[in-house]
């Protein structure tokens, strides 16, 4: 069973990919935070240009902060987050 994760997007992602969530069907290959993303970016041309806008992006795997090498599991949530600036 391949399974499905749902995806938030936030701030200027969610501006850009023109959506806040959805659900994304997950392939058995997919173990990692990298290896979604890398799925996401060849399946869309547009998701591809918000990550390259966004290289720093931040990401959350069922509410807690994580990066690339986060494992990815049937029915996580992964948020993704553009680098947030202070002052």
């Amino acid at each position: 069973m391949n399974g499905s994760v749902t995806v938030l997007y936030f701030a200027g992602l969610r501006e850009q990919v023109g959506r806040g969530s959805e659900t994304v069907a997950l392939a058995p290959d997919i173990q990692t935070v990298k290896d979604f993303l890398a799925v996401l970016r060849q399946q869309d041309a547009a998701f591809d240009a918000v990550f390259l806008q966004f290289p720093r992006m931040r990401v959350a795997v069922n509410k807690v902060m994580g990066d690339l090498s986060t494992a990815v599991h049937n029915g996580d949530e992964i948020a993704f987050f553009p680098p947030m600036t202070g002052g």
